[in-house]
């Protein structure tokens, strides 16, 4: 007897898997809530933790919804708009309150701190020019969820910190280029082993915290003045392409 060839259906649909990740994109903001929940109540490690969940969720999502054309399978929700609301919690409105939650700054200054990362926040996730398109961002993108931490981390005294949040907060409203890590293709290479080793390094003093070994913390140090460097690069050095 001849066997019968049956057509296995997909575990799910297209459809399905787009909101699916839609609700993971979500999840972020949930993630968001635990970080902060976890530093109103004292726990400064699991805080920092959940923090570092929001960056993996968002590392993760982008590549996903490329990779099943969401845009076209899942269209009732806009996953570019659902990102940004995402990012803006967990990326400004969380840091910041750790910031606050923290008195990482004299008091009378940090509201004011404040203020001004979530004011430059808001203006910079409602440009219409965000990202270019060879992937580099226009202005700094708001990623406090990793500066405030490792200032944190760093136990940055506070002129350094006043100075790095005055200088951000006015790159977020500039023309300088940022690399988006994962999709700018030039030095993609070296950028992503110093992300990755910067990544590592950000975990291992986050779970220690703040007892983390002294050699690791230049790392953090390190790794941002190189972005740095590279968006001066891309800025004013590269050639017109």
């Amino acid at each position: 007897m001849q066997g019968v060839d049956v057509a296995r259906e997909p575990l799910l649909t297209q459809s399905q898997k787009g909101f699916l990740l839609h609700a993971f994109t979500a999840s972020g903001a949930i993630a968001g809530l635990l970080s902060l929940g976890a530093v109103m109540n004292g726990h400064i490690r699991a805080g920092l933790i959940w923090l570092i969940v929001c960056q993996l969720i968002d590392g993760f999502d982008g590549p996903l919804a490329r990779r099943i054309d969401i845009t076209t399978h899942a269209p009732q929700i806009n996953g570019h708009i659902l990102d940004l609301v995402v990012d803006y919690v967990t990326c400004v409105v969380v840091p910041v309150a750790l910031l606050v939650e923290l008195n990482m700054l004299p008091d009378g200054q940090e509201l004011w701190f404040a203020a001004l990362i979530i004011f430059t926040g808001a203006l910079w996730f409602a440009r219409t020019d965000q990202e270019t398109e060879d992937h580099w961002f226009n202005g700094f993108p708001a990623a406090w969820n990793i500066v405030v931490p490792t200032l944190l981390i760093l136990d940055a005294n506070t002129s350094t910190k006043q100075l790095v949040i005055l200088f951000l907060c006015g790159l977020s409203l500039s023309k300088v280029q940022f690399p988006h890590i994962v999709r700018v293709t030039k030095f993609r290479p070296l950028t992503l082993s110093i992300a990755f080793i910067y990544f590592l390094s950000l975990i291992w003093l986050s779970a220690q915290y703040p007892d983390g070994p002294s050699w690791v913390k230049p790392i953090l140090v390190v790794a941002p003045l190189y972005i740095v460097a590279l968006s001066i690069w891309k800025t004013w050095f590269a050639p017109t392409e």
